[in-house]
């Protein structure tokens, strides 16, 4: 257990910005939860290097945002050093932090990253989206041998759920379906998730029964859990808060359309986030994002009823 440590920006004397590190430089001392300097290139590099010496860091990024610093040392590095050494050198490490948008940050603080992440070879990212799946996922993605991309959200840490006292793993690349229906798809990650749940609920008022699955993991994904409900309900939304534009939605959209043509009765529809930089004014931020009209409203569009 000693190989495993954890390091980044104000994770041991401030107990993490969002707490998340809290009480872990009590439990396992300076040597293992260390305050690193505000550089994600400096302490990104040094992961990398710790990771290919035979440790297993955790690397928190205050947000992706600023992870965009490192990406560098996480895409011509860690996504790279096993092939580049012929297998000489595995890279066993997590980079985590909350990625998209909290809560009127501006444009620069706001952005979803999972696109630019999942289109690198060499990398695993989850987005896991409940209590119960994070900690199963994230202590999955800790034992794994290849780098993985950990994508939490800031307005999801004060989110609470059933976690269980004893051990247990989620594997990497296993999708959930976390509510049954027959009348449509709903896909939604991370705080997505909860959007595409919450109008489930809405529609099931009205008689419209939406299974709702959430990937958990977008690289590798879960592909034939999604052709499984899709086959069966024949009508897929897609609810992405990143940009539709060469997004995880439109890989998704395409691979189902390719592999479930046939079954489909409607075209594959996504709700995802305007195509313009993040407002700060509140109003005009909620206008961008994804929302439970926007999701009622495509169900509806492939459902065919006004």
């Amino acid at each position: 257990m000693s190989a495993f440590f954890l390091m980044g920006e104000e994770v041991a004397q401030y107990n993490g910005a969002y707490k998340v590190s809290k009480g872990l430089l009590e439990k396992f001392g300076a040597r293992r939860v260390l305050d690193t300097p505000i550089s994600e290139a400096g302490f990104g590099g040094l992961g990398v290097g710790a990771a290919m010496a035979g440790l297993r860091p955790i690397v928190e990024m205050m947000t992706w945002n600023f992870g965009i610093q490192a990406f560098d040392q996480i895409v011509n590095h860690a996504a790279k050093m096993c092939y580049m050494s012929a297998g000489q050198f595995n890279v066993p490490i997590v980079f985590r932090g909350p990625n998209g948008a909290a809560h009127m940050l501006g444009a620069q603080h706001s952005q979803s990253y999972e696109a630019m992440i999942t289109n690198v070879p060499g990398l695993k990212v989850v987005s896991p989206s409940t209590p119960y799946d994070a900690r199963g996922l994230l202590k999955s993605a800790i034992r794994d041998d290849n780098p993985v991309i950990f994508l939490e959200s800031e307005l999801m840490y004060s989110m609470k759920g059933e976690v269980p006292e004893e051990e247990y793993l989620i594997p990497l690349g296993v999708g959930d379906i976390k509510r049954r229906g027959k009348d449509v798809t709903l896909i939604g990650w991370n705080k997505m998730l909860h959007v595409a749940m919450d109008a489930a609920q809405k529609l099931a008022e009205e008689g419209i029964e939406a299974e709702v699955l959430d990937p958990r993991t977008l690289q590798p994904l879960d592909e034939p859990l999604i052709f499984e409900s899709v086959r069966k309900t024949h009508r897929l939304v897609i609810v992405d808060e990143s940009w539709d534009f060469a997004s995880v939605s439109a890989q998704i959209s395409d691979r189902v359309q390719k592999e479930c043509f046939d079954d489909l009765d409607a075209p594959v529809t996504r709700v995802s986030s305007e195509f313009v930089l993040m407002p700060y004014a509140e109003h005009l931020e909620e206008a961008v994002l994804p929302n439970v009209n926007k999701v009622i409203k495509a169900v509806k569009d492939v459902l065919y009823i006004g």
